[in-house]
């Protein structure tokens, strides 16, 4: 056979092989467009999309500002909702009903491929679209192109609702190190945090004399300690308490300062209030901080010998161990919460932000009962080694309203594990950044600005209104008109008359808290009125069901 016959039969031959095996492709559903890509062709079409991008436009900056609560990221969360959340999702995860009809599906938003793009990519497909993709070309001006951009920046933070593929975590050879091991790589980071609260919750008033915040030096008949009694002073905010140290173990004094009001208060846990009381003696000189308060006022309290790798809560109270990545500064050597489930993901913080009883009694210690999780570490399964306190519905008692909301401080794990916000992969950190911010509680953004992220008007999440305005009937930019004055009131007692805020998201109508005395936002506001003109004025929202609104 001559060379040409050769060519033109192994032409013929491979023609053949990719006609037939086109053919069984279209006929088992190659172009059923619920089908998912196979991996091949989802590496070749994201490299050429990559490739096709034109040089000039990749070294495109945004010249925006995407600090979070600028009016550009604003803007862009408007456009993101009328262009993009119908495929894309709320949070850019592509899981909507018409995303799962596309072919190829809406692309996951948060993925570090796209996050990782530089904002020329971004502008350019934005503004150009992907042929034979649902990805239109939008054909808007550069400014609002970049206000998207800006916006895609700042997605909410939402976790997995499944068990997620993350890496492991440190081995079980990691050592704790302490947080100024992690600054030199982080330093930007371990630099905000380490002006938060969260570092600096318990503080020793001779390396830090500013610690103190009352006036020692004036008489009050509840102090009967003097500066150089305090080894350590708990919190800053709302109260400040003072420990004294006796051998290995330090005790607080009875008295605490009450900052708000900036007046002393006797500081004793009554009996019969929290679990543990009915083991430990009403005398706070027989109730040590260690069992009862330390394991979360530090990082790695080692039970059998009081000690600890540092004071307050480090890097490592929320990515474990960090030794193995000291030495192979790699991701799967350590626990990035980000990467969890939403489950554990929050666990790192309900560990200590809630009111609970430890599973078992730990064993070792020099004492019986602990308030905390003993053993417990991030990237663990804390239903292993905490329950959350119980209730029983229509009862009120010292942890809990008679509906099931918390009713003290500390109980954000217990008021959020009950509501749709944890149901829907909510994270703490969806709306926390610990680290540091500047806006109250370390919230990512501003409250409302964070709040409308996923909750704008006419959201698929709510509220179903053309605007906030008509959704609260209380002007714009006033106190009523702020989603935390009614979703998360500010009920839970922290001391005195103190309260902070609930974190259920639920409404609590009028009517709630005259059949089972949970106080309800209109009339936290609307002192002088009664609960009866708060349910005849939520009775005249047309907008709202008034079978709801008299529950």
């Amino acid at each position: 056979m001559s060379f040409r016959k050769r060519v033109t039969f192994t032409v013929a031959v491979i023609a053949a092989v990719v006609i037939g095996a086109t053919y069984r492709y279209i006929l088992s559903g190659g172009l059923i467009a619920r089908q998912k890509p196979p991996a091949l062709e989802v590496a070749v079409a994201r490299w050429v999309l990559h490739a096709s991008v034109p040089r000039h436009m990749k070294d495109l900056n945004n010249p925006l500002s995407a600090a979070t609560d600028s009016s550009d990221v604003s803007a862009g969360r408007e456009l993101y909702r009328q262009k993009c959340e119908i495929c894309h999702a709320y949070d850019g995860s592509g899981k909507t009903d018409l995303g799962a009809g596309q072919y190829p599906p809406p692309r996951d938003l948060r993925q570090a491929e796209v996050m990782n793009a530089t904002d020329g990519e971004l502008f350019y497909f934005i503004r150009n679209g992907i042929r034979n993709t649902a990805m239109p070309g939008w054909q808007m001006p550069d400014q609002q192109t970049w206000q998207l951009v800006v916006y895609l920046r700042n997605l909410p933070r939402v976790a997995s609702l499944s068990a997620s593929a993350a890496s492991p975590g440190p081995s079980g050879a990691a050592q704790y190190v302490g947080s100024a091991a992690c600054k030199s790589c982080h330093t930007s980071i371990y630099e905000r945090w380490s002006k938060t609260r969260m570092a600096n919750v318990v503080r020793d008033p001779r390396e830090h004399p500013d610690a103190i915040t009352p006036d020692l030096s004036k008489p009050d008949p509840l102090v009967k300690f003097s500066k150089e009694d305090i080894a350590f002073v708990y919190g800053s905010k709302w109260k400040q308490r003072y420990f004294k140290k006796v051998g290995v173990d330090y005790f607080p004094f009875p008295a605490q300062w009450d900052v708000t009001h900036k007046m002393w208060r006797p500081y004793v846990v009554a009996m019969g209030t929290d679990w543990w009381t009915r083991y430990y003696p009403a005398d706070n000189f027989q109730r040590p901080t260690g069992p009862l308060c330390d394991g979360c006022h530090s990082v790695n309290y080692d039970i059998s010998k009081a000690t600890v790798t540092e004071w307050n809560v480090g890097c490592e109270k929320c990515h474990g161990p960090g030794s193995e990545h000291v030495k192979r500064p790699v991701r799967s050597d350590v626990v990035n919460p980000a990467r969890l489930d939403y489950v554990q993901a929050n666990d790192v913080c309900v560990q200590c932000h809630s009111q609970g009883q430890p599973l078992k009694t730990p064993g070792g210690g020099k004492y019986k009962y602990y308030d905390w999780p003993v053993g417990f570490q991030v990237g663990h399964k804390l239903g292993d080694y905490w329950k959350l306190e119980p209730h029983k519905l229509g009862e009120t008692s010292f942890t809990h309203f008679s509906d099931g909301t918390a009713h003290k401080n500390r109980m954000q794990g217990n008021d959020f594990a009950i509501s749709l916000m944890y149901e829907r992969g909510v994270t703490c950190f969806s709306c926390h950044d610990v680290h540091g911010t500047d806006n109250d509680a370390m919230l990512w953004k501003p409250t409302n600005v964070l709040c409308l992220d996923c909750h704008g008007p006419n959201s698929p999440n709510g509220p179903h209104a053309a605007t906030i305005e008509q959704h609260t009937h209380h002007k714009t930019g006033s106190t009523g008109s702020e989603c935390i004055a009614c979703h998360m009131p500010k009920i839970e007692v922290t001391i005195a008359d103190v309260n902070v805020r609930s974190h259920t998201f639920r409404f609590i109508t009028p009517t709630t808290t005259e059949t089972l005395k949970v106080p309800n936002a209109c009339n936290l506001c609307h002192m002088d009125k009664s609960t009866g003109w708060a349910t005849a004025a939520l009775n005249g929202w047309t907008d709202r069901s008034p079978w709801r609104m008299s529950q």
